[in-house]
């Protein structure tokens, strides 16, 4: 049940929890430090150390943390002032929408590009796969951004300013999903919704063509072992098309491990956007943890940390479900 695959996921964030708050005190460098400023006296940081709690003993810091996790507090960032959880709830539609329009991306080349490997193996088209998915791999995110961004913007001038989420010539849209594209549609306004398309395009690129080897890779190796059975050339033989048989049969059978793929493709696009983001100065949650991560600033590494937990654990389940939607002889249990 979905159920008690939320109570098993509970012991894996309690260790995040635990983890979390024992690597942030580890960091180096004093918060207490950097929030009262280079020109500080001793007597200052100490008095600013003791109204932040961090004059406690370790233990007793846990405890608060837990007292105020159990609240629904994240803390308040020593960076901004803001409370960690309003700030999170700003930033983390702008990473989730960046990570989901790369992931359509690679979904949209890779999947095609894998069967029409699997048809033809050996072909021209099966090693143009593997030299394009191969190159994709092998360059780092934040260089392809970098190589991307002088091409198109400053080379060529396609691409708009890499600025952000949007031109400032533009207003954001009204706050619906967090989602300025689904936002600018809701608002019937066309023009928004292309800017903010043309904004997010690269940043999507960059991070689709990172990850569109192990969709096209495993797509290729499924569809060759399911093209092989003995159920589709018993469809080949009964008359059905080509095209029947190829994605109402095979490509059907063979989604099992590609949505498996696609999972861990979308957990590892949602904690590496850190870098694409930084290069596009996109708002994400990544850029900010970094942010705090710099000035030794704990809340917000740990609502960080915890956000992505809670996010993979909600992916899992997702997952667990488009299993059984599937194939319903795999259930939620199973």
């Amino acid at each position: 049940m979905i159920f008690r695959r939320l109570l098993g996921a509970i012991p894996n964030i309690i260790g995040v929890v635990v983890v979390t708050f024992l690597l942030t005190r580890a960091l180096p460098g004093d918060p207490a430090a950097f929030y009262a400023g280079q020109a500080a006296t001793k007597e200052a940081v100490e008095e600013i150390r003791k109204s932040l709690g961090l004059d406690k003993t370790m233990l007793q810091q846990f405890g608060y943390y837990v007292r105020d996790l159990a609240q629904g507090e994240l803390g308040n960032s020593l960076s901004t002032g803001q409370p960690v959880i309003r700030e999170l709830a700003t930033r983390l539609p702008a990473s989730l929408e960046l990570t989901l329009s790369g992931l359509l991306f690679a979904a949209v080349v890779a999947l095609p590009l894998g069967i029409a490997a699997a048809t033809r193996p050996g072909s021209w088209i099966d090693h143009a796969c593997r030299i394009s998915t191969t190159a994709g791999v092998s360059l780092p995110t934040f260089f392809t951004g970098l190589l991307l961004a002088y091409i198109f913007y400053f080379r060529l001038g396609w691409a708009p300013s890499p600025i952000g989420r949007l031109d400032p010539v533009f207003s954001s849209p009204a706050q619906v999903t967090g989602f300025y594209l689904v936002d600018s549609l809701l608002a019937r306004d066309g023009e928004l919704f292309v800017a903010a398309l043309k904004q997010l395009m690269l940043p999507a690129i960059t991070m689709g063509l990172f990850v569109m080897a192990p969709l096209a890779r495993m797509t290729r190796a499924a569809m060759l072992g399911v093209l092989s059975s003995e159920f589709i050339r018993t469809a080949r033989a009964s008359g059905l098309s080509y095209f029947t048989v190829l994605y109402t049969y095979a490509f059907r059978n063979a989604l099992l491990p590609v949505i498996t793929t696609m999972g861990m493709v979308f957990s590892f696009l949602l904690g590496s956007n850190v870098l694409v983001e930084k290069v596009f100065a996109w708002p994400g949650i990544g850029s900010y943890a970094i942010e705090a991560l710099v000035s030794s600033d704990y809340a917000p590494v740990q609502g960080f940390v915890l956000a992505m937990a809670l996010l993979y654990v909600v992916l899992n389940l997702c997952i667990d479900i488009l299993y059984g939607l599937l194939d319903p002889r795999i259930g939620v249990d199973g």
